[in-house]
């Protein structure tokens, strides 16, 4: 029997690097687009000769359709990430996500694909009205980044409905793990990492009590991959540990783990975040039998020797 093939958007990012490695182990053959932006070929070290690899932008209608040749299914994690970045630049940030979505959807249907998973956010609630915060919340997107994320999720499930293909839309929380790199736009944990990695003290936006729904990239892979599985799986589904954290919680956490307690310093609270984010991952759970399993403090503790190995980082 001939191995599948499946095409992996933003395959050499945080996210899609790890899933390309999990699709390798479980035996599928895989091909990646990623115009490096964000993306790492490091992230594919070691991998260059067991992928196919196209360097092009999900924008780009021909370079697309190179990489989807010979490919059964998808799975669209190529985004502009970040809600302080799409403030910055809502422009940039909606051409990709949703210019770029729709190009995606377009080219699978010219291909005859059949199956496609595509990363969603938990941006597209906003503040939450209640919690945990199920699938049927209202969305009411506090930035530029929840619209454009939203308005891609919207696309993709219009495109299944119209078109009679299978897609399930993985709307994360917090992602946290290895090759998730400092970025100033990114997530909170590689932003601490990197200032503990300097001996600097940790920088909190506010009194520190806003809390997080933090799921390691190991359970999103998993859960990318048996959403994939699923037969005839469609719709919306929460991806997070179904757990909160507050930041100051995070900050002491860290410092366990590292054995370095440089301080906090506490900043203005900043525009466009939601207050608290607590997922309610039932629907997932019945869905198709979705379970994190990775534990706050061990996923923080492989991810800070991840780094520390990334970035060289020396330990005395």
């Amino acid at each position: 029997m001939e191995t599948e093939r499946v095409l992996v958007t933003g395959g050499a990012g945080f996210i899609g690097s790890n899933l390309v490695q999990e699709l390798l182990r479980k035996g599928y053959a895989v091909t990646v687009i990623d115009n490096l932006s964000t993306g790492y070929l490091k992230n594919l070290e070691g991998l260059e000769d067991k992928i196919g690899f196209v360097r092009g932008d999900v924008r780009d209608p021909h370079a697309v359709a190179l990489a989807m040749v010979g490919a059964s299914g998808v799975f669209h994690l190529a985004a502009s990430v970040g809600n302080i970045r799409s403030i910055e630049d809502p422009l940039q940030d909606a051409d990709v996500n949703v210019r770029g979505t729709i190009n995606v959807l377009s080219e699978a249907l010219a291909a005859g694909i059949k199956k496609m998973v595509v990363s969603s956010s938990a941006a597209i609630y906003g503040e939450l009205v209640y919690n945990p915060v199920d699938e049927k919340h209202p969305c009411e997107p506090d930035s530029p980044y929840g619209v454009s994320k939203l308005a891609a999720e919207k696309y993709a499930l219009c495109f299944s409905r119209m078109h009679d293909f299978d897609v399930a839309c993985l709307r994360y929380f917090n992602v946290y793990g290895e090759n998730q790199r400092y970025d100033a736009y990114g997530n909170v944990i590689p932003i601490f990492a990197d200032r503990l990695a300097e001996r600097k003290p940790l920088t909190i936006y506010g009194d520190g009590e806003q809390s997080r729904d933090f799921i390691n990239v190991r359970d999103v892979v998993r859960a990318n991959i048996s959403a994939y599985e699923k037969k005839d799986l469609r719709g919306a589904f929460n991806i997070g540990s179904g757990r909160a954290i507050t930041i100051n919680a995070l900050a002491e956490m860290f410092f366990g783990v590292t054995g370095d307690n440089a301080g906090i310093v506490h900043a203005t609270e900043r525009h466009g975040e939601v207050r608290h984010s607590l997922s309610d991952i039932s629907v997932a759970s019945r869905g198709w039998g979705f379970a994190p399993s990775v534990d706050m403090e061990e996923g923080l503790r492989r991810y800070w020797e991840w780094f520390c190995r990334d970035k060289k980082v020396g330990r005395e």
